[in-house]
């Protein structure tokens, strides 16, 4: 059996071939919208999700120095960004160590650039800070999750679980609506 041990290295790339420095990534936190339930009927309040529907998301790239690529992310507009990482597995049952590809694809647009600190002989620790788009998400080569609000796709383990969940709300109203025979 694999077993995920660590990130053994990344690369950050911009539309797929610039290679824009050393860096460290916070990938984006993915929250769905949640609805708090409460009123007759209901002992307290209840908390659900909406599938599918997620808030905002962020990118965070911090760099050691202030490098040309850091300045060209700051720019105002639309950039494809992908973290190209290389995951250390174990085998449990052959003790052995393997290497598979992940990858994330987003495309982003500046929210803030902090060019960090001057001092001598350390890093500026730069940082911009982004707002995600779209994110994709590979795994040894396979989507394993694509989120893409403005196109009303949230595609994870390969189910769109946004067009699924509109789908049952849809069937539900129309099969509420339906009048059932022998009744008033």
């Amino acid at each position: 059996m694999k077993q995920p041990e660590s990130y053994v290295n990344f690369e950050v790339y911009e539309n797929a071939k610039m290679f824009c420095g050393v860096t460290q990534a916070t990938l984006p936190n993915i929250q769905f919208i949640v609805q708090t339930i409460s009123g007759a009927g209901i002992g307290g309040n209840v908390e659900t999700i909406l599938p599918g529907m997620t808030e905002a998301m962020s990118l965070t790239l911090n760099f050691r120095t202030v490098t040309n690529n850091a300045i060209s992310l700051c720019a105002p507009k639309l950039h494809n960004i992908d973290l190209r990482i290389a995951e250390q597995q174990g085998d449990t049952v052959n003790v052995s160590k393997s290497i598979i590809a992940d990858k994330y694809v987003m495309s982003v647009i500046p929210k803030q650039t902090n060019l960090g600190n001057v001092a001598p002989a350390s890093p500026a620790d730069a940082s911009g800070e982004y707002s995600v788009q779209v994110l994709k998400a590979y795994r040894a080569g396979k989507l394993v999750m694509d989120i893409e609000p403005y196109n009303y796709k949230c595609i994870i383990n390969g189910t769109d679980v946004l067009s699924l969940s509109e789908n049952k709300r849809t069937s539900f109203r129309f099969r509420r609506s339906r009048p059932t025979s022998g009744s008033p």
